[in-house]
């Protein structure tokens, strides 16, 4: 009798804790597999195949399979997704001889994602799920940030929220550190209370060590485009797995040379996702990343005289205080603000729409009855 020999998931982030979770929610009819690329209602997914393991046969095998857009248990996949698998008729688990026909059935529960708003900007609802996820099941966010110019605080510190709301582990990167002349190490560590702040030269090899001794599980590159994110990948990856491009000479704006998100297993253990370039990064329901990315200032304000302190004129205001010592910058508090606003609202507009999405369902119900009545008294039943 075949088995599925789980082992060969291990390089794609498959645990014996990772077993303990899944397999019961898989049952006997669905193959576990790690979700490495979307394409549009395709994806490529790392498959243990069931029988004998072959001497040469080191790792799962890569499959393409279909993702039913009409099945609502796998909607919104994306890289990182661990899913469960069948064949087309949905009855038996993928197989070796059945690999062209797999099909993803389910989508399992995540441990962490790393979500933003919309870049149209619209509420969740209304925007593509593969535009609100960028990674799922993350241990660790590398933010990536160019340390050959000007390396923006305000940028770092909304990754930040991001990364923390999420779960993971983020490490601030300032990458092309050989180009630097000055690399403002002190500053991006008073912007990242609790993480880790590295400066890496991918080309040149410095800091790697440091960066891959950090490491911890399934990682995810976040940042602009022209930070480097993927020279870092293929550094990490041992080979040139992604393509490259140089920044443009005239703004230093990068270009847009990765296109999709992709998982490859790391050599030494753990798993790497490298994404597109961010050009915007719209904060999603992230009120607790924003507490941890600006503990400080949470910290200080515990000590206000007035609970409802503003921090701005009123009497007592720790923040105030440590602002006018210089302990903290001005430029912190107003970062602070302008993200708390922007979480606020977007949470408001969620409430909004979700009140208005029952008023219109409770109002159809209310339509449908008065329907039903009404053919009631003219039928006579």
């Amino acid at each position: 009798m075949s088995v599925v020999d789980y082992d060969l998931l291990s390089p794609y982030g498959w645990t014996a804790d990772v077993a303990a979770e899944y397999l019961p929610l898989l049952g006997d009819s669905l193959t576990p597999a790690r979700l490495l690329r979307m394409d549009r209602s395709e994806c490529d997914v790392a498959v243990p195949i069931s029988g004998t393991r072959l001497p040469d046969q080191a790792a799962a095998v890569i499959v393409r399979a279909r993702c039913p857009r009409s099945d609502s248990d796998v909607t919104g996949l994306c890289t990182g997704d661990w899913v469960g698998l069948s064949t087309e008729s949905g009855e038996r688990p993928v197989t070796r001889g059945m690999l062209n026909s797999a099909v993803v059935r389910k989508l399992l529960p995540r441990n962490t994602a790393i979500v933003r708003a919309a870049v149209s900007g619209h509420s969740d609802s209304r925007a593509r799920a593969g535009d609100q996820v960028l990674a799922a099941n993350v241990d660790t966010v590398l933010i990536c940030s160019p340390g050959d110019g000007d390396v923006d605080l305000g940028r770092i510190e909304r990754m930040l929220a991001l990364a923390w709301e999420s779960g993971a582990q983020p490490v601030v990167v300032l990458t092309k550190a050989d180009l630097a002349q000055d690399l403002p190490l002190d500053e991006v560590r008073a912007a990242a209370p609790g993480a880790t702040v590295l400066a890496v030269s991918a080309s040149t090899g410095l800091g790697m060590e440091v960066l891959t001794a950090v490491l911890d599980g399934t990682v995810a590159l976040l940042g602009p485009s022209g930070a480097g994110k993927s020279t870092l990948a293929n550094a990490l990856l041992g080979s040139e797995v992604f393509a490259t491009n140089a920044v443009r000479e005239g703004d230093k704006r990068g270009r847009h040379t990765t296109v999709h998100r992709e998982l490859r297993p790391l050599p030494g253990g753990g798993t790497l996702i490298d994404t597109p370039g961010l050009r915007s990064i719209g904060l999603w329901d992230a009120a607790e990343g924003i507490g941890r990315t600006f503990s400080d200032i949470e910290s200080l304000s515990a000590a206000c005289r007035f609970t409802d302190c503003s921090h701005d004129r009123e009497p007592g205001c720790a923040v105030r205080e440590a602002i006018e010592s210089g302990e903290i910058p001005e430029r912190r508090l107003t970062s602070y603000r302008k993200l708390s606003r922007e979480n606020e609202w977007m949470a408001a507009r969620s409430n909004h729409r979700l009140r208005a999405e029952r008023e219109r369902a409770w109002k159809q119900i209310g339509k449908d009855q008065r329907r039903m009545y009404r053919d009631r008294s003219k039928f006579g039943r």
